[in-house]
């Protein structure tokens, strides 16, 4: 998990280490975490959701 979004062991490590704690610090244009090792298409979804879920 991924500050509660469920992306799985791998994206959450690569977001982790590459400095981000919480979907707020990610960048704007979250194609560019396809990037990470361990970040795919499924993630990047899943934490789209989640940005905007949060925005409401």
């Amino acid at each position: 998990m991924f500050d509660g979004v469920r992306i799985g062991r791998p994206a959450t490590g690569a977001l982790i280490d590459a400095g981000y704690s919480t979907v707020a610090d990610l960048p704007r244009d979250l194609s560019e975490l396809l990037a990470l090792h361990g970040v795919g298409p499924s993630a990047v979804g899943r934490l789209e959701a989640a940005r905007g879920s949060s925005a409401e």
